[in-house]
């Protein structure tokens, strides 16, 4: 099992370790990012094979390859806060380059076509060098990798079904320093923590043509218990000799369910596509790990031990997106989004994933080589709300009091889709 290393004071055990609201990316191919996600309808290529398996049925009888590169960038977070300027911190700008992989098969048996996906629907990471962000949220960073075969069935001109299999990597860091007197002794508590599993979900999928330019699609995926395992060692106490717990721990965490309806209209040179998104959170009531022995014998690393509440709520995303033909081989492409964080309770909110409601935007170009290769180009921008957080009390001098701000993404997407 990889190692983990959690070092902490009991004030700071309720942060976030391995799951945050802000982990996902829906953006897993060039349109989709082009349209800010508002790619479930109308997906004209491989990477239908991911987004909605339905619409393989519905491509041409060839093979269709996506190969695209992502560039992520996070710029800095700012705290600041309401009572305290020292406290003021920000977070580290960050860079992701993240590859995905989509592709469709003519029709192997009748009505019948396979796809694959190799995609990177999460990712993260958040570290603070600043001393009050630093003492719960030195580094905070998450990966998810997913493999997605699917199998579409058309059953008639205008309805095809989509089915698919999930198998999901994930991969957690995370890291906090504190060392602070206290009654005229020097006390550490700092953590590191990494840990890793695999698991299993679906997804299904419909697409129904009512008419010649309307589309209407549907899709859905599964919740997946991420069962994370691994090796623990706690520490928290006296700099010279602080107690310590060395032993096996784990967590099962939900990444959640999520539920799509879109409909897309075709005006010629010009389909728009309206995509409404559900994504089912208040599957994530607690993080709350588990170790190999007891630990509320021990007052220093007993709050490990304790479920940290998150009640997260549903809540939903509203996407367009919009494809123009502007010659026989270009087309370009725009889209925005409205994005609501399940994290509505401020209580539970810390550095680790200041997370608030989100607005994107995004455009794009496709490029016909010939008629059997094209190259692509898109930019989304995500804009975070800044969001005012009023936790502190006499009771608990430490919380935080202030307002997280420019928080944000930039994502830079290059592919290259090939038919034969």
């Amino acid at each position: 099992m990889k190692k983990i290393v959690i070092s902490s004071i009991a004030l700071f055990a309720c942060t976030s370790m391995l799951y945050a609201s802000g982990y996902r990316i829906p953006e897993q191919s060039f349109a989709s990012t082009a349209k800010s996600g508002a790619n479930i309808a109308v997906t004209n290529g491989a990477d239908a094979a991911y987004y909605n398996p339905a619409n393989m049925a519905f491509l041409s009888d060839k093979s269709h390859m996506e190969f695209a590169l992502t560039y992520i960038n996070l710029p800095k977070i700012k705290y600041i806060d309401a009572q305290n300027p020292m406290l003021n911190s920000k977070s580290k700008v960050e860079h992701f380059l993240a590859p995905t992989f989509h592709y469709a098969s003519p029709e192997v048996f009748e009505n019948t076509r396979f796809g694959v996906a190799f995609v990177a629907p999460g990712g993260l990471a958040k570290r603070w060098d600043d001393f009050y962000a630093k003492a719960t949220a030195e580094e905070f960073s998450l990966k998810i990798l997913e493999l997605n075969p699917s199998v579409s069935y058309q059953l008639s001109d205008n309805f095809a079904l989509g089915l698919g299999a999930r198998m999901t990597y994930i991969d957690g860091t995370v890291k906090s320093h504190l060392v602070r007197p206290i009654n005229g002794q020097n006390m550490i508590f700092s953590r590191e923590l990494t840990g890793d599993s695999i698991d299993f979900g679906y997804n299904l999928a419909l697409t129904y043509k009512p008419i010649e330019n309307l589309t209407i699609s549907s899709t859905y995926r599964s919740k997946v218990d991420l069962t994370v395992k691994g090796d623990a060692t706690l520490k928290g106490g006296l700099l010279q000799k602080p107690s310590v717990y060395d032993g096996g721990a784990g967590i099962t965490i939900p990444l959640p369910a999520s539920f799509d309806l879109a409909l897309a209209y075709d005006f010629g040179k010009t389909k728009v596509e309206l995509v409404y998104e559900r994504t089912f959170w208040s599957s994530y009531k607690a993080l709350d790990f588990f170790y190999d022995q007891d630990l509320t014998k021990n007052p220093l690393l007993a709050a490990f031990d304790n479920p940290k509440p998150r009640d997260w709520e549903d809540v939903n995303a509203y996407r367009i997106g919009i494809t123009h033909s502007l010659t026989d081989k270009l087309d370009i492409l725009a889209g925005f989004a409205y994005d609501e964080t399940p994290a509505t309770h401020d209580e539970y909110l810390g550095f680790e994933l200041p997370d608030s409601d989100a607005m994107l935007y995004s455009l794009g170009a496709s490029y016909d080589i010939n008629n059997d290769m094209s190259i692509a180009f898109s930019y989304l921008y995500d804009k975070k709300k800044k969001r005012v957080i009023s936790n502190r009390t006499k009771q608990d001098p430490s919380a935080i009091n202030g307002t997280f701000k420019d928080a944000s993404a930039h994502l830079v997407n290059m592919s290259l889709e090939y038919r034969f």
